[in-house]
C-alpha cells in the first residue's frame, strides 16, 4: 500500500449514559472492534479527536479503558489525540511529555505549531493537533501581537492556531499535513448531544481556517460528513448513538489513505451497533396487542397517548419493551391551552393542583377527586397553622 494509512476518530465520551443506560460495556465492545481495524487494515496512524471521555472527572472504568486501548494501538499503529470539550486538557496531557512515542497527546494550545512528525515510504507526514480552544482562555496566549487580544471567538482563535501550523509547515518543504482538531466547523451539520460551545455568539469556525492543509480531521458533532466539497476536511462522528436524535446515524469510523501528493482518500467504517434506537407511539392497548413487538429488543422510547393515564402504565410498557429508557403519557386529544396559568399568591391551590392533574394525565379530576385534593390542601394549611402558632 503506497502512502499513509490513518484512521480518524473521536466523540468516545467514555463514561457516558444514555438515558439511564450505563454505555461501558458497549463502548468497550468498540473499542476491540477499533484495535481490530487498525490491525486487519494495516493503519499507520490513528487520530483521535476530542472527546474522549464525557466529563473532565471520567469514571475510573473509563480511565482504566482507555489506557488500556492506547496501549493496545501503539502496539501496531503511531496513536495522536487532542482534546475535546467535555475533556480536561489538562487531566488528559497528563504527562504526554514522558509517554511512549507512539501515543502523543497534543494538548498545549500554544504547542499546536509542534508536530508529530511520521514516516512512511513516500516521506514524512506532520501531524498537528488543536485541542478544543475556550477563546477566553487562549486569546491572549495565542495572540500574534503582545497586548493585542484576539476577538472573542472561536474562528478567530483556531484561526490563529492554523497560522501556527502553517508558519511550521512551511519550513517543512515537502512535508504532507494532517491537523486533527475539535471544532464546530460552518457548513456542518450539528445533533442534539453535543454540548453548545458558542462562547460570545460566535460558535463557527469557518471553512477556510484550515485551507493549506492535506487532511483535516474533526471531532465535536456526532454525525459523520465532510465539510465543504471534497474529503478533505471531515468529522468522523462518535462510534455509538448517545441520544434518540441520532438514531438514523451509520455510525462509523473514517478510514484515510493519504497519497504521496497529499490527496486523500476516504472510506467509512461501520461501528458495532449495540441496540437499534427507535421511537414506538401509541395506546397502552395497541402496545399489548403488539405494537413495535419487532423491536422488542431495542432500546426504545415510549409515548403513550391513551386520554387519560393508564394503570400500571410504566410496569405495562417494560412487559413489552424490556429496554425502554424512557415512558411518557402523551395523550393524543390531549386539549391545548393559548396560554398557561399564571400562577400568584392569590391562585387557588386546589384549582392550581386539579389543573395539574389534568396535565399529567389528559383528563381533568372528578367531583370525588377534587374533594380530596381539597382535603389535602385544608389538612396541609392547618398544620401549617399549627406550626406558626408554635413558633411565636
Amino acid at each position: 500500500m503506497a502512502g499513509m494509512r490513518i484512521l480518524h476518530t473521536g466523540d468516545w465520551h467514555l463514561g457516558r449514559t444514555l438515558l439511564g443506560a450505563d454505555l461501558l460495556e458497549h463502548q468497550a465492545a468498540f473499542l476491540d472492534h477499533l484495535v481490530g481495524v487498525v490491525v486487519q487494515r494495516s493503519v499507520d496512524l490513528v487520530v483521535i479527536a476530542g472527546d474522549v471521555y464525557d466529563r473532565a472527572i471520567p469514571p475510573v472504568d473509563a480511565v482504566r479503558m482507555l489506557s488500556t486501548v492506547l496501549e493496545r494501538l501503539a502496539a501496531v499503529a503511531t496513536v495522536v489525540v487532542t482534546p475535546g470539550n467535555h475533556d480536561s486538557a489538562a487531566r488528559l496531557g497528563f504527562g504526554s511529555a514522558v509517554m511512549n512515542e507512539r501515543v502523543r497527546i497534543l494538548a498545549e494550545p500554544t504547542r499546536v505549531g509542534d508536530p508529530v512528525l511520521v514516516d512512511d515510504p513516500d516521506g514524512q507526514v506532520a501531524v498537528y493537533g488543536i485541542p478544543y480552544l475556550q477563546p477566553d482562555m487562549v486569546r491572549h496566549a495565542l495572540a500574534p501581537v503582545p497586548d493585542e487580544p484576539l476577538a472573542r471567538s472561536h474562528h478567530a482563535v483556531v484561526g490563529a492556531a492554523m497560522d501556527r501550523i502553517r508558519a511550521d509547515l512551511g519550513r517543512r518543504p515537502g512535508a504532507r499535513s494532517v491537523v486533527v482538531a475539535h471544532a464546530f466547523v460552518g457548513g456542518a451539520e450539528p445533533s442534539d448531544s453535543e454540548q453548545d460551545i458558542r462562547v460570545g455568539g460566535v460558535d463557527r469556525v469557518a471553512e477556510s481556517a484550515f485551507d493549506g492543509v492535506d487532511y483535516v480531521a474533526l471531532g465535536h458533532l456526532h454525525g459523520p460528513q465532510r465539510v465543504g466539497g471534497s474529503d478533505r476536511i471531515r468529522y468522523a462522528g462518535s462510534p455509538l448513538a448517545f441520544s434518540f436524535g441520532e438514531r438514523n446515524h451509520t455510525k462509523s469510523v473514517t478510514l484515510v489513505d493519504l497519497d504521496a501528493s497529499g490527496a486523500v482518500t476516504v472510506e467509512l467504517l461501520p461501528t458495532p451497533v449495540p441496540r437499534r434506537l427507535v421511537d414506538v407511539r401509541g395506546t397502552i392497548d395497541a402496545i399489548e396487542s403488539g405494537l413495535g413487538a419487532e423491536d422488542a429488543d431495542a432500546w426504545v422510547r415510549v409515548a403513550v397517548t391513551d386520554t387519560v393515564h393508564p394503570e400500571r402504565m410504566y410496569a405495562r410498557v417494560k412487559d413489552h419493551f424490556p429496554h425502554a429508557l424512557a415512558i411518557t403519557h402523551e395523550p393524543a386529544d390531549a386539549p391545548t391551552h393559548s396560554a398557561s396559568r399564571t400562577v400568584t399568591a392569590t391562585s387557588d391551590p386546589v384549582e392550581v393542583a386539579a389543573d395539574f392533574v389534568t396535565f399529567a394525565t389528559g383528563a381533568a379530576p372528578s367531583d370525588d377527586e377534587l374533594l380530596v385534593l381539597r382535603d389535602a390542601y385544608e389538612a396541609a394549611a392547618a398544620t401549617m397553622s399549627d406550626h406558626d402558632r408554635t413558633a411565636h
